[in-house]
């Protein structure tokens, strides 16, 4: 789904640009190699991890769910999402978008190891998909998206929920 028509769209509508508090979640997908999924973003050509923002009525995992299927034409069952950690730091997860708009973003993060459907990218949102090893993602990476993986790095060496 793209943006417009979206809960966050019709917000923008009344407030324009400004600085919003936006709940959300990421999910990432590993394979059976454990290489995980990355997409480029269609607007910036940075890689991230399948992601976006709650709409109403969402809870995290419905959001995450939503996410992959829309970006990548993925199904994942709720059972399959695993919370590993949350992603609310400002310095990190502030973002501004190529139209002026500014999230700062509330991320429930998920890992996924089983899934269904056929691989699909969204065109409106996604330019291209790929598995790469965790140890070495493509770049340009978007800054959040290697803040994640370094707390699913800490995560699976842990067990310990990731809180940044």
């Amino acid at each position: 789904m793209s943006h417009v028509g979206s809960y966050l769209w019709e917000v923008r509508r009344t407030v324009g640009s400004r600085r919003l508090l936006v709940p959300g979640a990421q999910v990432l997908l590993l394979d059976a190699a454990g290489r995980g999924l990355f997409q480029r973003r269609a607007d910036t050509g940075v890689w991230e991890l399948p992601a976006g923002a709650c709409e109403e009525g969402d809870d995290f995992v419905g959001t995450a769910r939503r996410e992959v299927a829309e970006e990548t034409g993925l199904r994942v069952d709720r059972d399959a999402l695993e919370a590993f950690g949350s992603l609310s730091d400002p310095g990190v997860h502030t973002l501004t978008y190529p139209n002026g708009d500014v999230t700062h973003c509330f991320a429930l993060c998920f890992v996924a190891r089983r899934w269904s459907g056929e691989l699909s990218p969204g065109r409106d949102e996604v330019s291209e998909v790929r598995f790469r090893a965790l140890g070495d993602p493509p770049r340009p990476l978007h800054p959040p998206t290697a803040v994640v993986l370094e707390m699913f790095r800490e995560f699976s060496s842990t067990g310990r929920f990731q809180a940044r």
